[in-house]
């Protein structure tokens, strides 16, 4: 199994030296370079560890971590140069598994890494988590999280979102859409298809997820696919 792993570290050079050692050992990297779209890179890469420094643009690494966090349990350790006591005690708060303090020994970094990895994933695999426009859905939890709070979904409005996000880009036909709910035990029409629709994009709205879904009449609906 190859181990991914995000870098958010915004020295260019630090980045780059970590990278390369990493893959020496046969662990994929990488790295940020839009520091306002963390969680999208995270999404996209779908890590199974994050290296996440405290000092960075825009916002910190203890909110990235935090957001993550609220997402999903994927492991974190913080690299920074402010290792006092109280970023230590932050980082941890924060969701943080381990911290390590610059200058570091690339060979205990490469170690503690893989010592989480083993501990994380000998007994399972991480779910993937969606992202579109901020909004994090983890198909594992079913969990959906958006700026720091969690939407409470129905099963069935989890499994429209889901049929939504795993094709981001596309409509997704009221037919495909119909046969996902069909997993329950409920009897589904297009009328049954519309109001839960209608309910999701009332939670979405009320979130903050304005026109996060997008109707195609005569087709489907969308998530990200008229941008």
């Amino acid at each position: 199994m190859e181990y991914r792993i995000l870098i958010v570290e915004d020295d260019r050079g630090i980045a780059d030296a970590i990278a390369a050692h990493m893959a020496q050992w046969g662990l994929h990297t990488e790295a940020v370079t839009d520091f306002r779209a963390v969680l999208s890179d995270f999404a996209r890469v779908q890590p199974h560890l994050v290296l996440m420094d405290i000092s960075l643009p825009f916002m910190s690494g203890y909110h990235w971590c935090s957001e993550i966090r609220k997402a999903s349990p994927v492991p974190v350790i913080f690299i920074s140069s402010a290792s006092d006591n109280m970023n230590i005690i932050m980082a941890m708060n924060m969701g943080g598994d381990d911290f390590i303090a610059k200058p570091f020994d690339p060979g205990v970094l490469v170690a503690k890494v893989q010592a989480l990895l083993r501990r994380a994933y000998d007994y399972g695999a991480s779910a993937p988590v969606l992202e579109h426009n901020g909004a994090l859905l983890n198909t594992g939890s079913g969990v959906l999280t958006f700026a720091g709070k969690k939407i409470d979904l129905t099963k069935n409005e989890y499994r429209i979102l889901l049929s939504l996000m795993q094709n981001k880009g596309k409509i997704v036909s009221r037919e495909k859409l119909m046969d996902a709910l069909w997993q329950t035990d409920a009897f589904v029409d297009e009328n049954t298809l519309s109001v839960n629709v209608g309910r999701l994009r009332k939670k979405l709205d009320a979130a903050g997820l304005k026109d996060f879904i997008v109707t195609r009449f005569g087709m489907g609906y969308g998530v990200g696919c008229c941008e």
